[in-house]
Parts: C-alpha cells; sequence; structure tokens
C-alpha cells in the first residue's frame, strides 16, 4: 500500500480527482482538514476563545500542525499543489518539511508559478501539471505501466 499525503491549496476539487483517478490502485489518501472554516476555528474550539486574531490563527496553526505532521511523516509520497489565487505559504511550508524528511515529492502547479516555486520544484521528484498526471505517476510508481 502506498500511502500518499494530499496537501496544498483547498479551493478546488483537485484532491477529489486525483482519488478518483486512483481507484483500483492500493493507495491510502490522506490530507489536511479541507473545511476552511473548521481549519481556521479548530484551535479555539478546542482550547478556548481568543480575542486577538492572531492569537485565534496561532491556536488554529498549532492543531492543525498536529495533524500534518503526523500525515506527512507517515506518508510514501507527498503531493503539494498550488493553486492559482491564494498564495499558499502553508503549502511551501509542508513541501519544505516532506523535503527535509527525505519523503518523494511532487508539486502540482500551473506554468506561471514555476519561477516562484523554482526552489521547491527543485526538491521535488516530479512536478505535474494536472491532477492526471499525479494519478498516472502514481500507477506507474505502482505497477510500471505508462498511461495508454
Amino acid at each position: 500500500m502506498l500511502k500518499v499525503y494530499l496537501s496544498g491549496e483547498i479551493h478546488t476539487d483537485w484532491r477529489e480527482q486525483i482519488v478518483e483517478g486512483a481507484k483500483g490502485l492500493d493507495v491510502e489518501f490522506s490530507s489536511p482538514v479541507t473545511d476552511h472554516a473548521a481549519s481556521d476555528d479548530c484551535g479555539v474550539a478546542i482550547l478556548g476563545g481568543e480575542e486577538n486574531k492572531y492569537w485565534h490563527d496561532h491556536k488554529g496553526a498549532m492543531v492543525n500542525a498536529i495533524r500534518t505532521r503526523k500525515g506527512i511523516a507517515d506518508a510514501d509520497v507527498v503531493v503539494v499543489r498550488f493553486g492559482e489565487k491564494y498564495k499558499q505559504w502553508n503549502a511551501a511550508f509542508d513541501a519544505g518539511y516532506a523535503a527535509a524528511l527525505g519523503k518523494s515529492l511532487i508539486i502540482l502547479q500551473q506554468p506561471e508559478h514555476d519561477h516562484a516555486l523554482k526552489e521547491v520544484d527543485a526538491a521535488a521528484l516530479a512536478v505535474a501539471r494536472d491532477p492526471v498526471q499525479v494519478v498516472q505517476i502514481l500507477q506507474y510508481v505502482l505497477t510500471g505501466k505508462l498511461p495508454a
């Protein structure tokens, strides 16, 4: 079984496309919480409210980091998606953490981000442009077969 952690942008259905495309492959997927409100508010919901937005966000980031670190540490492959609309600083951090742990890293990004992400891309074993390519990489890794 190949364990794959899907990190990064949460505003599109790229994760669902990969999971659907990988049906029939021996893959187990995990990811951060993708419910934006739950992710933002988990710290205060569990550890108590904060009037200052900085501490509100800080508590959420710390609680989310527990899940993220576990998911990346347990993964054989980490896929990090950089979306078009927002700056995903957390995605860059996750890519760096995965690289530091020696994880096989696949970056999923559009060509217009090539320059900005050149250091991240240099740490990756593959830079894919769409979810289909990620699925094809997973299929090749597990079966040795090229796409039809």
